[in-house]
């Protein structure tokens, strides 16, 4: 590790600290979220960069913070079967109800998209950028280095899996064991009373099919099985219900998830705002902390709306920085899942190149994965045409301090986000030298 890297990374350590034990939470769209944003803003100020706020609107349990609805509506669906026992047209209201979950389940909550938004609850989020220009102000490519300002909802079942912190494999049971069970639960409810509905359909219209079905001695059974199962599907649906915590006081304090992004994109702007000598060649650079990413990358999905088409979204690399703690797990995250998104092979190799160079030891094969759920700000950003990758450091399976309160700085060392700061540095040096190999036009070619 370079000796002026430990300086800068101690900084950002500084500034993780701040943000979670002063700040504290940091909800999509709320205060703690917007006085992180102000001190960012003044951050920036500090080095001499004039920071840009730009707001938008989220609804923050509209994606992924509200999966906990899609507890209540199974809830409500296990009660109904007992009254659609005696009146079969009340299935059709079950796999109405199911239908409509489903359907925003998938979009919003899997696929991130902002289709239903507008039947939830909006606050105001917020975007802070700002750029750093070279000596003589002139520039033919960008490097973006972002990382999200906001914190999670505490995840209940997680939470509680600290019991487990010395066997963590039991903690991954008890977590993912309550919430698919609870899955299951809701999708049968789900796919039951379509199936149900179905049939009676056909039985209205006198469809041979469906009256032979419903005079059938498995259909028969099926029902009698269906006067016992209601209280077992709400009991998995409980689970779905208390996913995670509501209120804001127990929010994740983010120290990893993503004070450490965030402050580590700073720094590496700040150490090219006092060495600029240093500067990438005929490059411009921009610090982007953006905002409400928990909520579905709702920040990176309006910073690319909002500037479709302009300078700022032109032959761009983009660093998004995303959970730098863990020191054994040093790694590029090179797609989303279930986004269906594969960020730039080019970026990819450049950190990976870099953690071999450093000599850096990682459990994560060939330093790379995908990202397996849910998704990070490179999608959106390479979806507008940037090159772009994640950078982290991070356990990849549900751990006690993944979006909990747990996540302090405490729990991981100042000498990681150190090393974090180093790999950074040493991937701009390499996009450096392909920017001067391919005549500062590589980005778009």
């Amino acid at each position: 590790m370079r000796d002026e890297s430990k300086k800068y990374g101690y900084a950002a350590y500084d500034m993780i600290k701040y943000a979670a034990h002063i700040i504290g939470s940091r909800l999509p769209g709320s205060k703690g979220e917007h006085a992180f944003h102000d001190y960012m803003a003044q951050k920036l100020e500090e080095i001499g960069i004039k920071p840009v706020k730009e707001e938008f609107t989220v609804a923050p349990r509209g994606s992924i913070g509200g999966v906990p609805y899609a507890g209540y509506a199974g809830i409500l669906m296990s009660a109904l079967v007992y009254f659609a026992l005696g009146n079969f047209h009340i299935w059709f209201g079950i796999a109405a109800i199911g239908i409509c979950i489903t359907v925003w389940l998938v979009c919003d909550v899997l696929l991130y998209h902002t289709w239903f938004d507008l039947f939830f609850h909006q606050e105001i989020s917020r975007n802070t950028y700002g750029e750093l220009l070279p000596e003589d102000g002139e520039y033919d490519y960008t490097i973006i280095l972002s990382g999200h300002t906001d914190t999670s909802w505490t995840w209940k079942h997680s939470l509680r899996s600290y019991r487990y912190r010395k066997n963590p494999a039991y903690g991954l049971l008890a977590t993912i064991g309550k919430v698919g069970f609870g899955a299951i639960c809701f999708f049968f409810l789900v796919g039951a009373s379509i199936a149900v509905s179905i049939i009676f359909l056909g039985y209205m219209y006198g469809k041979p099919w469906a009256l032979e079905t419903v005079n059938s001695l498995s259909f028969n059974n099926f029902l009698t099985v269906m006067h016992f199962l209601p209280p077992i599907t709400a009991i998995g649906c409980v689970f779905v219900c208390t996913w995670n915590d509501r209120h804001e006081q127990n929010a994740s304090r983010g120290a990893m998830d993503n004070a450490s992004g965030i402050a580590l994109s700073y720094q590496v702007t700040k150490y090219f705002a006092e060495h600029p000598e240093k500067m990438p060649k005929r490059c411009r650079i921009i610090d982007f902390n953006c905002g409400s990413e928990e909520a579905g990358l709702r920040g990176s999905i309006a910073f690319v709306r909002d500037h479709k088409g302009e300078d700022i979204l032109k032959n761009v690399w983009n660093i998004n920085i995303d959970s730098i703690a863990d020191a054994d797990r040093f790694e590029v995250i090179n797609g989303d899942v279930w986004q269906f998104t594969r960020f730039d092979k080019d970026l990819e190799k450049m950190f990976v190149d870099t953690f071999h160079e450093m000599g850096i030891v990682s459990k994560t094969p060939g330093f790379a994965m995908k990202n397996p759920v849910g998704g990070c700000d490179s999608t959106p950003l390479t979806r507008a045409g940037m090159k772009s990758v994640t950078f982290a450091a991070q356990e990849p399976t549900l751990t006690y301090y993944y979006h909990t309160w747990r996540d302090l700085p405490e729990r991981f060392s100042p000498d990681t986000v150190a090393l974090g700061f180093d790999v950074v540095l040493s991937v701009i040096e390499k996009i450096d030298a392909f920017q001067q190999e391919n005549g500062f036009n590589g980005v778009n070619n």
